[in-house]
């Protein structure tokens, strides 16, 4: 070591080196061997009272699953011990106010309150530094953690003594699949669609999913899909949407020359699609805007396109809203322009707000939600004329956007909170109350 720091080398980054040539399989095939066996004595154990674990990637970032899974345990609390674990964590504050009577767990905690002491500040040091080795076949998740990560979810859910693991990404529900106690029961969800995933990850999910007590999923398509994948397998299957949050603002008066969309500026978003859609409706009504709401690396993509198309007065990227619920109050139309979706949350946000929804018929989620004709328009997935044509329709014949919002508002009522909350009290109280899992490893 005196040789290699008379080198120049450190000794965090010579450690970092000797970490990196290990094969991901082998480090594994060490978490798989540690989680069989005994459970060390030392660190607190969650308590034996049935509570509902809940693993979210990011509980503390902005988007339709966090919205979602905070909904949920918001309504488990109020007969549940409900712990939710953020797997990892890298700002001070939560973008969404955290859901009353539930606890909230930061696991790889990036922000200097969660910075260790000691040997598991070296610890910490040396292993954020390589890659994630148990998400790497969700990419999205991977490029977010590290091995660092890997290990503290890993301890988490060993940690867990009893009642139910609901994990909320392709990479959680492996973990959970794999490394949870017997005695744990696990349930996943899914939240995009499984026509999305890599050939690698569709191989691995239909490997260790059948290990799941049950599995969760927004859609009929999904679960289809899913119910072929798995075929014979012991997991439930069992089809809950989303509930809607119930928002703030108020019920929109539809007479406002606004159209209103919201999603992380993403290429899935198709905002780009949306904005050349808007330049048709600029051209016949120029007194009409459309409000774009999020964040994400499509932002500087999509000024340069407005600015192209000549839409400086007409086109606005609003950046994150605190409150969705009043931004979308103070619109006459939602538009939703993705490439794809997994159910499709903010259709039924927009709804609950009275608003009509003009949408790509895209794959998963919109046809689901909207009635053609009745609460909305669905278009063919990427036709910009046609999606601008049905935009014009709602502006131009106030009646119809009345008559479809009134529509729309009491087609959300059917994702209201109580209504899909019964459904996650029904499953429950069906899982067994004790599992017999084994422990595959994970390839």
């Amino acid at each position: 070591m005196a040789q290699l720091r008379g080198q120049g080398v450190s000794r965090t980054r010579w450690l970092v080196r000797g970490a990196r040539r290990l094969h991901p399989r082998r480090v594994a095939f060490w978490l798989v061997r540690a989680a069989n066996r005994r459970r060390a004595r030392k660190g607190p154990a969650v308590p034996s009272t049935e509570p509902i674990h809940i693993i979210l990637h990011n509980a503390y970032g902005m988007g339709g699953t966090i919205r979602t899974v905070h909904n949920l345990a918001a309504y488990l609390a109020d007969h549940h011990e409900v712990r939710l674990y953020s797997a990892i964590r890298r700002r001070t504050e939560p973008f969404f106010a955290f859901p009353d009577g539930v606890t909230v767990i930061p696991l790889d905690d990036g922000t200097p309150a969660g910075l260790p002491r000691g040997v598991r500040r070296a610890a910490k040091t040396v292993l954020s530094r390589i890659p994630s080795v148990l998400m790497r076949a969700d990419q999205r998740a991977r490029g977010s953690s590290s091995l660092w990560t890997d290990v503290q979810v890993f301890r988490a859910i060993r940690r867990m003594r009893s009642g139910v693991l609901i994990t909320t990404r392709p990479s959680l529900n492996l973990l959970a699949a794999v490394f949870a106690p017997p005695e744990v029961r696990t349930v996943g969800q899914e939240h995009m669609n499984l026509g999305v995933h890599r050939p690698e990850l569709r191989r691995v999910i239909r490997r260790h999913y059948r290990s799941l007590d049950a599995l969760t999923v927004l859609t009929k398509g999904d679960e289809k899909g899913y119910r072929r994948m798995l075929a014979s397998a012991p997991t439930r299957l069992v089809r809950i949407p989303n509930a809607v949050p119930r928002l703030d603002g108020g019920a929109a008066g539809l007479d406002s020359k606004v159209v209103v969309a919201a999603g992380r500026l993403t290429n899935q978003k198709g905002f780009d699609l949306l904005v050349k859609a808007f330049r048709r409706v600029a051209e016949a009504h120029p007194d009409w805007t459309l409000r774009i709401y999020g964040s994400g690396p499509w932002d500087e993509r999509l000024r340069r396109l407005i600015a192209r198309q000549g839409l400086a007065d007409n086109v606005f990227l609003m950046g994150r809203a605190g409150n969705i619920g009043e931004e979308l109050a103070k619109g006459s139309i939602y538009a939703l322009s993705s490439r794809f979706e997994g159910f499709g949350m903010v259709i039924i946000e927009a709804m609950s707000k009275g608003l009509p929804v003009v949408a790509f018929n895209c794959r998963r989620g919109p046809a689901e939600i909207i009635t053609r004709g009745e609460d909305g328009i669905l278009v063919k997935p990427g036709d910009v004329c046609a999606f601008a044509a049905a935009l014009l329709e709602l502006i131009e014949d106030s009646a119809k956007r009345h008559r479809y919002g009134a529509r729309a508002m009491q087609t959300a009522g059917r994702y209201d909170l109580d209504v899909v909350g019964a459904q996650w009290d029904k499953l429950l109280a069906e899982l067994a109350p004790s599992p017999s899992v084994s422990s595959p490893s994970l390839r």
